[in-house]
């Protein structure tokens, strides 16, 4: 049998506040799921997207700590054109969460902008460069 990647997991210090900032990127999380330990939600086809706070981790691997220096995972969400982009750029960072790249146009011929989640991860917007 060969494994097919059925699950991403993100370790997260503030299980509410990570839970809504991915609400507002339109993941349908649960309701009532920002008081758990464990979140799951499915996207579009099929795949999953959790969260564990880091006592859920502790309980099975007692040495985790928490990764310095950031930068490993990344996320990455599909806009429906440029100016989407922008907007959700600007809703995000209006709402207080943390820019990290403003939008741009990038030279793979991309609309691209990165904000980042309440654990500091980066998180991409983009979409393809209108013609």
């Amino acid at each position: 049998m060969t494994p097919r990647l059925d699950m991403i997991g993100l370790v997260v210090s503030d299980m509410a506040a990570s839970l809504a900032f991915y609400r507002r990127l339109g993941l349908d999380v649960p309701a009532g799921a920002d008081e758990q330990p464990h979140v799951e939600a499915v996207l579009p086809g099929g795949l999953r997207i959790a969260w564990d706070t880091e006592d859920v981790i502790r309980s099975f691997d007692p040495s985790w700590t928490p990764p310095t220096g950031g930068g490993r995972r990344e996320l990455a969400f599909l806009c429906d054109f440029p100016a989407a982009v922008d907007a959700l750029y600007a809703e995000l960072t209006d709402a207080g969460y943390a820019g990290h790249l403003k939008p741009w146009d990038a030279v793979w011929g991309q609309r691209y902008a990165v904000v980042l989640d309440p654990d500091g991860c980066g998180v991409s917007l983009f979409a393809p460069a209108e013609a």
